[in-house]
């Protein structure tokens, strides 16, 4: 007995024109060799045929393959989260300080709307961004917007929710309520991802886990990851999730730039082999560092000057704030050599890291986004030899068992 399975032109032409994503995997080849992203040509069938098989004798082991398209129009790289289904944009948009504080309400709207129409589908926000009105700017923008909710990913994390004792930490209460509360701001049914925002020593393993199980099953998340969770906090989670027949968190949100590399280099590849967990990362410019801004001096209308990030203000006056400053300068004959700017090498940089799905940035003008999306084609540039030039000037690359995708 004989069972195949047939792709025929029919199927492939099924596919949705709207789609603003390049379907089959983008512009490689197949795995089997063949272009057009592995499928068939026109008017031909490709056949799976498995026929019978003696005692003991495995069936073909068939490779996952993940692997990176691009938008028709736009030119937006997509990737998968992890080794989950769910394509992301390798740029994402962050909310922190930005929506609801920094920048008005009319800024947000400009930024977000460059954003999606230039092929990124990542909105990441959080309940504790300016006490929720972060989550309130967003969704009131995604809602006079009024564009398909299937055409992007909106994530949040909970753990700081309010000033009782029962609105923040990781118990099976503050999820699902905390949760219900960011859903009501962003006049959203559902995110597509929710974070665990740090971990939480108050509560068990077992009850974040199942806690986020409910909240998926019950239709509020489609996804659950981690932000600033150890690697054996994550293999914990997953190994909970195995144990008892729950869901296991898909990525890990963690800080990476060229200043901030250990984790994102060493750890995170060795769980996305492992348990297919992928990485989103945040702060691609060191908080504003690497463009150069403070050089001189710490500018009024800038982050490090606003109420509550004094922290930020004494890490980059500090001695060794002033050694990552200096090296950012050495870092411009490259950046000039490649036609691009410190901050847009500095993202493509990021993105070059194995695992990593996408990068957050966070911006407080239209004109800071553009630049940032420029990084894409800077991507390409990015050969072992520039790699290799870049790390010999940070003098603080990692000892990795592999190397990047560069």
């Amino acid at each position: 007995m004989q069972v195949s399975i047939a792709c025929t032109e029919q199927n492939l032409r099924s596919r949705s024109s709207d789609d603003r994503l390049c379907g089959g995997g983008g512009r490689g080849q197949g795995p089997g060799g063949q272009g057009n992203g592995g499928y068939p040509p026109p008017g031909k069938a490709s056949r799976l045929a498995i026929g019978p098989r003696a005692p003991g004798q495995n069936l073909p082991h068939i490779a996952f393959v993940l692997r990176e398209s691009t938008g028709r129009a736009t030119g937006m790289n997509y990737r998968n989260l992890g080794k989950s289904g769910l394509r992301v944009s390798c740029l994402g948009l962050g909310t922190w300080v930005t929506f609801g504080s920094q920048i008005s309400d009319e800024m947000a709207e400009n930024v977000l709307t460059i954003a999606y129409e230039n092929g990124v589908n990542l909105f990441d926000t959080a309940e504790v961004y300016a006490s929720g009105k972060a989550e309130k700017t967003l969704g009131n923008i995604l809602k006079s917007k009024g564009w398909r909710r299937s055409s992007y990913v909106v994530t949040t994390k909970i753990y700081w929710g309010g000033q009782a004792e029962t609105e923040r930490g990781l118990s099976r209460k503050h999820i699902i309520e905390g949760l219900k509360g960011s859903l009501q701001r962003l006049q959203l049914e559902y995110v597509d991802i929710v974070f665990a925002n740090r971990t939480d020593a108050n509560s068990p393993m077992e009850e974040i886990v199942r806690a986020m199980t409910y909240v998926i099953n019950q239709g509020m998340a489609m996804y659950w990851g981690t932000s600033r969770w150890s690697a054996m906090e994550i293999m914990e989670a997953y190994s909970v999730a195995r144990q008892f027949n729950l869901i296991p968190p898909v990525c890990e949100q963690a800080e990476y730039h060229m200043f901030q590399r250990d984790k994102v280099e060493t750890q995170l590849p060795e769980l996305y082999h492992k348990i297919g967990v992928g990485a989103i990362t945040w702060s691609p410019l060191a908080c504003g560092l690497i463009t150069g801004k403070y050089e001189e001096r710490v500018p009024e209308n800038c982050r490090a000057a606003m109420k509550g990030y004094q922290w930020l203000k004494e890490k980059l006056q500090s001695e060794d704030g002033k050694k990552q400053q200096a090296k950012v300068k050495e870092l411009h004959p490259i950046a000039e050599r490649l036609g691009c700017t410190v901050a847009q090498l500095a993202i493509a940089w990021c993105l070059r890291s194995e695992g990593v799905s996408s990068v957050l940035l966070g911006v407080s003008s239209t004109e800071q986004l553009i630049e940032n999306l420029g990084s894409i084609q800077v991507l390409t540039q990015l050969t072992p030899q520039v790699v290799q030039e870049i790390d010999a000037l940070l003098g603080n690359k990692p000892n990795t068992k592999k190397e990047s995708r560069a």
